[in-house]
């Protein structure tokens, strides 16, 4: 499959089929219904648009205490494990022996959107992040490592991966906004967006 390249991102349009966006959402399911989504609350209080979840060794949170890893959800109990199907895209494209030891799950629903921000509460910043969008079409925003500056845009689809690996490992990356209602694999709306870390 060809790669695009914008910003040092690597972007794979259609990297995943239909049927692959199928199976992975009800693995997906799975992992909510083990760790339901919840409200993330930013460090000044402020709750944030998208829900989130997670999956694998740690989950990444974020409260009045701080951004961190966790190995338990906010409301208690162990993350569930990362399934296969999450899993076996990140051997496919991450270029690298470790296995993710977080997937992160963000789900935007109607008006939700993540501001620009830099992934950078993992260990070691030579392994990528992989990311994975199922449903509603989002408007994918890179930066650069420092804040400010030019920044471009692209529409990512469903079933479209991202590898931020390399000069693109610490820029900044952000959702402006979906388009609710472009996909139908989400009956009721809505994107999923998948990310896969290395933690410690």
């Amino acid at each position: 499959m060809e790669s695009i390249f914008k910003e040092g991102f690597r972007i794979l349009p259609g990297f995943l089929d239909a049927d692959a966006q199928a199976a992975m959402l009800r693995d997906v399911r799975g992992i909510v219904r083990a760790a339901p989504l919840f409200h993330p609350v930013t460090p000044r209080g402020k709750q944030m648009s998208v829900r989130m979840s997670a999956a694998g060794q740690y989950g990444w949170v974020t409260d009045r205490r701080g951004y961190r890893y966790e190995r338990r959800h906010p409301e208690g109990g162990a993350w569930p494990p990362i399934p296969d199907s999450i899993l076996a895209v990140w051997q496919a494209v991450s270029g690298v022996d470790r296995a993710p030891q977080c997937c992160l799950v963000n789900f935007y629903g109607e008006g939700a959107r993540m501001g620009l921000h830099q992934d950078k509460d993992e260990a070691d910043f030579t392994m990528p992040v992989v990311s994975i969008s199922l449903g509603d079409d989002g408007l994918f925003r890179m930066g650069r490592e420092a804040r400010g500056g030019k920044t471009s845009s692209v529409w990512l689809h469903s079933g479209d991966v991202v590898v931020m690996a390399g000069e693109a490992r610490l820029k900044h990356h952000g959702v402006d906004r979906i388009r609710f209602g472009t996909s139908t694999l989400l009956p009721q709306g809505g994107r999923i967006n998948l990310t896969l870390r290395v933690v410690d």
